[in-house]
């Protein structure tokens, strides 16, 4: 085994990052179906390691620490670039997102289970490759498996739904973007929206020079909103209430932004454009290295001794996902440029992770035009509901 420090993986990360970003500049073909671009340098990274694996049986890890810390950063910017009237505006799709995505968690285990009888298996172990591994993510995976293998004698319970993640979160990052690309073609959607685009550059205006001071101004302002958030999550804590840490920054981004500006004065106001700017840098910077860090850190040996049972699954449960993102979550949000966006989020939401549905709507924004209510309402969905309502179809499941 060789483990590879928290530094030499940082920077790996940036060199495969910056390997993505010129790969989308210079190929029209990935830029047309808006694949992101952590994408490119991430999978290679995971397949070579992967490669090394099965030719000589070297596992090669790498230090992720700072992973988590990236998507704070990046989840305190959304929430500093958020206008509390685009939030309340928000508020019927949001829960029209919510049930969308409720309704789907339960096809996700109906499917799971059913191609696990097929394979002679316990169904119940067709929960770690339904909403447990794909809505859940690697998280709620860790924290379920004991339980599988202690409670209902699955005692490949942790590989299946690692392995089962694995792939789904591949597939998340591959079918987003050319989802959200056929359905703004196809009904020639644009964006309505005269803001600025707020996470990530457009290809066409990719260097923009920046003012030094908006951006030390930014980066005070995410420093500020990481501790508000972190002492907001230890406060909720203490209710007895548990979710992702993320979710506390978003929300004292959101504070900070609309709080600050009635307790200084309008003059913040005037200037939160250059300071916009700046951390609409930091946030496409952080989001961009988190999900290159989280796929070159994929182990795909995990995928051995249920391949054709993960793959039999996953094959389905992409195809489910594909099929209710054009035929119920497009029309059901509104068929126009957002639903378009929301769901090349979807895919995200459901097989892969909060930051791949935000990195899917990046890659489409970038390309196509800003679409600032569906960075409010995905991470909102993938935050605060997604994992209490899956928790409570699982436990209903097991049951």
């Amino acid at each position: 085994m060789i483990r590879i420090d928290a530094f030499l993986s940082f920077n790996l990360a940036v060199v495969l990052l910056l390997c993505g970003k010129a790969l989308v500049m210079k190929l029209p073909l990935l830029q047309r179906y808006s694949i992101p671009e952590p994408v490119a340098g991430g999978i290679l990274c995971a397949a070579v390691v992967g490669l090394i694996y099965a030719l000589s049986g070297t596992k090669i890890l790498f230090s992720l620490g700072v992973r988590d810390f990236l998507l704070l950063i990046f989840f305190g910017g959304i929430g500093l670039n958020s206008d509390i009237r685009s939030l309340l505006r928000g508020g019927k799709p949001l829960g029209i997102l919510v049930l969308l995505a409720t309704v789907f968690i339960l096809a996700q285990n109906l499917t799971g289970m059913g191609v696990a009888s097929l394979f002679g298996l316990d169904p119940k172990a067709g929960l770690m490759a339904g909403s447990i591994s794909l809505t859940g993510g690697v998280g709620t995976t860790l924290a379920w498996a004991p339980i599988f293998v202690r409670d209902h004698g699955i005692a490949n319970a942790l590989e299946i739904g690692v392995a089962a993640n694995t792939v789904g979160l591949v597939a998340a990052c591959v079918i987003g973007g050319p989802i959200a690309a056929f359905l703004i073609k196809r009904r020639h959607l644009k964006s309505a929206s005269d803001a600025a685009l707020e996470i990530g550059a457009p290809n066409a205006r990719r260097y923009v020079p920046l003012d030094y001071i908006s951006v030390l101004w930014a980066v005070l302002a995410l420093n500020l909103t990481l501790m508000l958030g972190v002492g907001l999550h230890r406060l909720i804590e203490t209710t007895g209430v548990t979710l992702p840490t993320f979710v506390s920054c978003l929300l004292a981004g959101i504070l900070l932004r609309n709080l600050t500006p009635i307790a200084v004065g309008q003059a913040l106001n005037r200037a939160w454009p250059g300071i916009g700017q700046g951390l609409a840098l930091l946030s496409d910077l952080a989001l961009g290295i988190f999900l290159t860090m989280a796929l070159m850190g994929l182990q795909l040996w995990e995928l051995h001794g249920a391949f054709l049972f993960i793959a039999t699954v996953l094959a389905l449960q992409v195809g489910l996902t594909i099929a209710y993102v054009i035929l119920v979550v497009f029309p059901a949000m509104g068929r126009d440029y957002e639903a378009a966006v929301v769901s090349a989020g979807f895919g995200g939401i459901t097989l892969g992770s909060t930051a791949t549905a935000i990195a899917n709507m990046a890659a489409v924004t970038q390309q196509y035009g800003p679409a600032p209510r569906a960075f409010i309402i995905v991470p909102l969905v993938c935050g605060f509901f997604i994992d209490i309502i899956n928790a409570i179809i699982v436990s209903a499941f097991l049951s």
